[in-house]
């Protein structure tokens, strides 16, 4: 009934040896985004549709209130209702343990613990073109290393040699990189998250790039692991006033503009004034500037100036952009960060410039772009891990739940899943060991 599979004297890799679903095939690639599509299109209305289509029931307006969930609560059976707040106690508080770092959780006799293990092998992106990015070899590599991973595969788009960077290449060597292959842009992330004939894929990708990158990535995701959400061109909201010299709210919105096309520059601000003197600032220090061309196209294209009333209306502004950088060059900094909600990296202060940030300040620069900073945060060992736990019960722990678990299995409407409790129960009324 069962198929069996022998490794008995298998040595070397499995590759091709174990069964795995083909996703490729499973996948409706095309349907699901002409689905998306329609659904971005046609809002209420398509999704009235779809429901119609797919579920064969028309629901004129899709969202339970919150009658409707109390109803629901209150008509449960009372065992019913005390399993699922047992779970939901339980469940609770593993994840609060979880999330202050603790690596063992027991509750009543149940010990879970939380092993992180690191991806086999990672693929790095590292940008090239317009400038040369050692810092983000570092910034990729080390935390991947940090993870534990043992495999690092770096990309970079060769220059009009058919070279990398020395630099590049120097702080590969340093970070202890397994593989550098002179391949960039989609190609690039297509090869780690599939390989060739000569190249192994990779598990999980990280590093910035420019939209092209970060869209590959997103075709990708699920095929790899991505990490830290759509790291694209740079970005930095800066909100100031007369507490810092406008000349260095000018140089720090000049310094992530000048990256090039496709980022975004911000000023928010509750001084006219001042706002006056930042743009006269820049003016003059671009003037000076080597990438003049590529810093003044980024600040016509999407470089804005937003005044504001108050500085908490700032903050709701900076929420609503969830920029990649943030600098607070302003009076009482360190009281309305307590209030950003959504940003990559927040740096305090006049002597704080995101360049420190970019280079050595600690924390990995690869951070989320295109607001996508509303749910993603930077680039972290967590990136290149994955939590394995492991759950010990012993028996008293299992008289515990076992009630709820089986109530709970009933309610979902799995008999195996009720019956491995109710089968351990009857072994142990018959007096039988393990």
């Amino acid at each position: 009934m069962l198929r069996r599979i022998d490794l008995r004297g298998q040595e070397g890799l499995l590759d091709g040896v174990l069964p795995r679903p083909d996703l490729d095939s499973q996948v409706p690639t095309s349907a699901v985004r002409e689905i998306i599509s329609e659904v971005r299109q046609g809002g209420d209305a398509a999704i009235r549709e779809l429901t119609i289509k797919f579920d064969q029931v028309d629901i004129a307006t899709p969202r339970v209130s919150g009658i409707e969930l109390e109803r629901a609560w209150k008509s449960l059976e009372p065992e019913l209702a005390a399993a699922l707040e047992l779970a939901h106690s339980r469940i609770l508080y593993f994840h609060e343990q979880e999330a202050g770092k603790a690596h063992e959780v027991t509750q009543d006799e149940i010990k879970v613990t939380s092993v992180p293990q690191p991806v086999e092998r990672a693929g790095l992106y590292v940008p090239g073109g317009l400038a040369v990015y050692p810092s983000t070899v570092l910034m990729t590599a080390l935390p991947a290393k940090a993870a534990g991973v043992e495999e690092l595969v770096l990309c970079s788009p060769p220059n009009p040699s058919g070279q990398i960077d020395q630099v590049v290449l120097a702080a590969a060597y340093l970070c202890g990189v397994s593989e550098v292959y002179k391949i960039g842009g989609v190609q690039a992330v297509a090869t780690m998250a599939y390989g060739s004939e000569t190249i192994s894929p990779v598990d999980v990708i990280a590093g910035p790039g420019n939209i092209w990158v970060a869209t590959a990535k997103q075709e990708v995701s699920g095929t790899v692991g991505i990490a830290a959400a759509f790291a694209g061109p740079s970005e930095i909201v800066v909100v100031g006033d007369h507490s810092c010299p406008s000349t260095s709210t000018a140089i720090d919105l000049i310094l992530q503009a000048e990256h090039g096309p496709g980022g975004r520059a911000w000023l928010v601000t509750w001084d006219q004034e001042y706002a006056q003197e930042v743009e006269d600032a820049i003016e003059v220090i671009l003037e000076s500037s080597p990438r003049r061309s590529e810093t003044l196209e980024t600040l016509i294209e999407d470089g804005y100036l937003c005044l504001v009333d108050t500085p908490q209306q700032a903050i709701k502004v900076v929420n609503e952009i969830a920029p990649e950088h943030l600098q607070l060059m302003c009076e009482g900094a360190d009281v309305l960060v307590g209030d950003v909600r959504n940003a990559g990296a927040v740096f305090l202060g006049n002597w704080g410039p995101a360049s420190i940030g970019d280079y050595l300040a600690g924390p990995s620069h690869v951070l989320p772009t295109a607001g996508t900073a509303r749910f993603s945060g930077a680039l972290t060992v967590d990136d290149f891990q994955k939590r394995m736990h492991v759950v010990e019960v012993s028996k008293a722990g299992f008289d515990g739940v076992a009630n709820a678990v089986g109530l709970l299995a009933r309610a979902e409407g799995l008999w195996a899943h009720a019956a491995s409790v109710t089968e351990r129960e009857r072994w142990a009324e018959e007096g039988l060991q393990p």
